[in-house]
């Protein structure tokens, strides 16, 4: 047999390989996102409503899977320096109070090197007492009234994909937050209403909007606390975004 021989049956089957292989073995795994709903203060009944909202997404999108962290356990596990590293980012579905992170300042270091975080709600109730926490997601909650109030969501920035998300006109009724810690030019305002929920005096009341935290995307809404706000097809459109958005996609 003559030396060509064995180079042109490796050849044949590098061939057959190729030919074995169909495009979407090549096509990488869509990134996965760790949904956590853990609460350490008020807890909303809507975090089911939340949960399979954010899992449907995920389903008739494909643009993204998910596991969800809902005890301290689960949390501790998979967002703690062992676990986090199987995941492109993380949404705070409805969180509050101070999460039980081994490390809360290495999950923002982790962030910061270029993974994604998305909070809905309360998300900006948790870590109450953790200023570098609080610098990251752009704002504080502060209070609410007492009742949930009709605003009009206008768009600040229609050139963002999120903003671009939402139709105008849009009247929403739903539990409305006022913030501290906000710094208008240290994020990217996308909604905000334009009258005081409660008194109606005149301003710019922010809603949603996105930073960057080092090489990493954030996005926060403070809408969704209703359920029917949740299913509302707008809604499910602008978290959508959202979340495309800060996986960079």
């Amino acid at each position: 047999m003559s030396h060509r021989g064995p180079r042109l049956l490796a050849a044949a089957l590098l061939i057959v390989t190729a030919c074995a292989t169909t495009p979407s073995d090549t096509l990488a795994a869509p990134p996965r996102l760790l949904v956590v709903t853990v609460t350490k203060g008020f807890r909303h009944d809507s975090i089911p409503t939340a949960e399979k909202l954010v899992e449907r997404l995920a389903t008739t999108s494909g643009a993204f899977t998910v596991d969800f962290a809902r005890t301290d356990e689960e949390l501790a596990r998979r967002l703690g320096p062992q676990g986090r590293g199987a995941y492109a980012g993380v949404v705070f579905a409805h969180t509050s109070g101070d999460l039980p992170i081994p490390d809360p300042q290495g999950f923002l270091d982790w962030i910061a090197a270029g993974h994604a975080f998305v909070g809905t709600h309360s998300a900006s109730d948790t870590f109450p007492g953790f200023g570098p926490f609080l610098d990251m997601l752009g704002g504080h909650f502060l209070r609410h009234g007492p009742n949930h109030v009709k605003v009009d969501l206008l768009v600040k920035d229609a050139a963002h994909p999120v903003a671009r998300s939402v139709p105008q006109p849009l009247a929403v009724l739903d539990e409305i937050y006022e913030f501290e810690r906000y710094d208008p030019s240290r994020v990217r305002l996308l909604l905000y209403a334009a009258r005081h929920p409660e008194t109606g005096a005149p301003g710019e009341f922010p809603l949603a909007w996105t930073r960057a935290h080092g090489k990493g995307r954030v996005f926060y809404t403070a809408l969704g606390h209703r359920d029917d706000v949740l299913t509302s097809d707008w809604y499910g459109a602008h978290l959508l975004a959202g979340i495309r958005w800060a996986l960079g996609s």
